[in-house]
């Protein structure tokens, strides 16, 4: 998921939202005007444009084509829900680990006090760090209790990287889970070998949905097309996270704007888009995908982000030509997530691609706090051989060109 910035929103589409701001939103939440003496205890419903759904591959429930992923504390910052449901966003994404719990505590309190709405909702959550199976259960109970549900739309294991992962033991307990009636779907979320584990997981038969990395830099992979269009073939529902393509050095991580940056943003701000909402766009062009779940802990991220799906207006060529530039000519700050080749070059070392997306998530999102969570959750002995690796070897074999002894020394020092 990628929480997109407010930063230069485009005015032509406070139209399509209404321009609603935060307070407007409250305002409109089933809640008394403070405001207007009259109001009390009366409500205000203002019918807003509703995001459009799409069936979520084999398992035929429809799903709103913009997803929200909570990542953040939802039990201080319940208007982000409220405000998506009036939208009719009604795919949410959350983990066992995500605002150390207190995402998952923030659903269970909405649900609480609206009990009726869990029908009309699809929630996603993920067994973070779980290695076992027994882990895998032990996450799924603590996410019950946390979100006052008795049942969990689809679950994940989180980040897979490895198609060895699919055990028979794993898929024992997936139909146990069924059985029980404690989760509906099962899939997997993946941030590393993307195009490989899509591909195995298409032929196994008992994966329902995936949450996959997919983003513009990664539409031009032949490798990464095939992958998907196996998944839509075996009707495996795909849900598109990190889809604005956030570099390691973005431009939130850097102090100048470069010559593509300006050919990017003078193509898109012509056509009346962010380069986010482009982005959107333009994975939501693709039929294959049903949903792009972005991260999104603010009204105006919200707005934004319902605008894009909301206009009609479709890319030009030109729009896609300047995003397919912009990601030739940036290619050397983004981490594509073949972890593998790393992995095969540096044995010793794992953990590289791992590395290189929290040291994005420090600079391209500003998300500091997690980016030094997740390094630290890397085994002791491996960060420590960070800083004395050769890799020299990786850099030779990185289709993308990376600096990686760079970009791992400038992690160990920001994130250590």
């Amino acid at each position: 998921m990628r929480k997109m910035g407010t930063a230069g929103l485009v005015p032509a589409f406070a139209g399509v939202t209404g321009g609603l701001t935060s307070a407007e939103v409250t305002a409109n939440s089933n809640e008394p005007n403070s405001a207007d003496p009259n109001a009390q205890g009366k409500t205000q419903e203002t019918e807003l444009p509703q995001v459009p759904k799409r069936k979520l591959g084999k398992t035929g429930v429809e799903v709103s084509c913009l997803g929200v992923g909570v990542m953040f504390n939802l039990v201080d910052n319940q208007v982000v829900l409220r405000s998506a449901l009036k939208y009719g966003v009604n795919y949410l994404d959350t983990a066992n680990n995500y605002a150390g719990g207190n995402s998952e505590l923030g659903i269970g309190k909405y649900l609480e006090k609206n009990p009726e709405v869990r029908k009309n909702l699809f929630i996603t959550t993920k067994a973070s760090r779980a290695r076992t199976v027994a882990e895998v259960e032990e996450r799924l109970q603590l996410s019950l209790e946390r979100m006052k549900t008795d049942y969990i739309d689809a679950y994940f294991p989180h980040g897979i990287s490895d198609p060895t992962q699919f055990t028979d033991e794993l898929k024992q307990w997936v139909e146990s889970a069924k059985k029980r009636k404690l989760i509906r779907y099962f899939g997997f979320s993946t941030h590393s070998n993307m195009a490989k584990l899509l591909t195995a997981a298409a032929k196994l038969g008992w994966v329902d949905v995936i949450m996959t990395t997919y983003n513009f830099r990664l539409i031009g992979s032949a490798e990464m097309q095939a992958a998907i269009d196996a998944c839509h073939k075996a009707k495996v529902g795909l849900v598109a996270m990190k889809t604005a393509g956030r570099a390691i050095r973005d431009r939130g991580g850097r102090t100048t704007v470069t010559d593509a940056d300006k050919k990017l943003m003078e193509q898109l701000l012509k056509r009346g888009f962010t380069e986010e909402q482009a982005a959107i766009k333009l994975v939501l062009d693709d039929e294959r995908i049903s949903c792009a779940c972005v991260g999104m802990d603010n009204v105006p991220i919200l707005t934004a982000n319902v605008a894009a799906v909301l206009d009609k207006a479709k890319l030009t060529q030109a729009d896609r030509t300047a995003l397919k530039e912009y990601a030739a000519a940036t290619c050397t700050g983004y981490c594509a997530g073949c972890a593998e080749i790393c992995d095969s070059a540096l044995a010793d070392t794992p953990y590289i691609s791992d590395v290189m997306r929290y040291l994005m998530y420090y600079n391209g999102y500003g998300d500091k706090d997690r980016a030094r969570e997740l390094f630290a959750q890397i085994p002791g002995d491996v960060r420590n051989r960070l800083l004395s690796t050769d890799y020299s070897i990786a850099e030779a074999c990185c289709p993308q060109r990376l600096p990686i002894g760079e970009l791992i020394a400038e992690a160990v020092s920001k994130l250590a």
